[in-house]
Parts: C-alpha cells; structure tokens; sequence
C-alpha cells in the first residue's frame, strides 16, 4: 500500500474543491490573444465610471490625432 503524498492544504481552500484533475495555463494562450489590459492611474481612473467610457475618450482622442496629421500632411 503507498503512503498518501502529504499536501500542504491552502486554508482559504476548502476541502470539497478537488483540483486533482485540473490542467495548469490550459486557457492562458487563448486569453492572451484577446486580451489587453491597462491599468489606469487612481487620479485618472476617477474620470471614468467604466471601460466604456474610457474606449469612448480614446476613439475622441484618435480621430483628433487623425485629423491633426491629415492636416500637417497637405
């Protein structure tokens, strides 16, 4: 009969959560590919209640942008 491994037990982690079968980084790719995150600086942040609402400035400031070198370039 073998010795059952002794585990190092997470206390935050109850014994009913078997992980036993899990695959580790089996969507880390996939989640990469689609992802891209950017933390805000908290004085920054504060402006914006939602991701939304940071997209919706960004595309303001990019057709800013656009129109300033379209203008340079003639």
């Amino acid at each position: 009969m073998k010795k059952a491994a002794h585990v190092k037990r997470d206390p935050d982690v109850l014994a009913e959560y078997d992980f036993s079968q899990g695959v580790r980084g089996k969507y880390a790719e996939r989640y990469t590919e689609g992802t891209n995150v950017v933390v805000l600086s908290p004085d920054v942040a504060e402006f914006f209640p939602n991701s939304e609402a940071v997209n919706a400035a960004l595309r303001a400031l990019v057709d800013i942008a656009r129109k300033g070198v379209k203008k340079s370039v003639t």
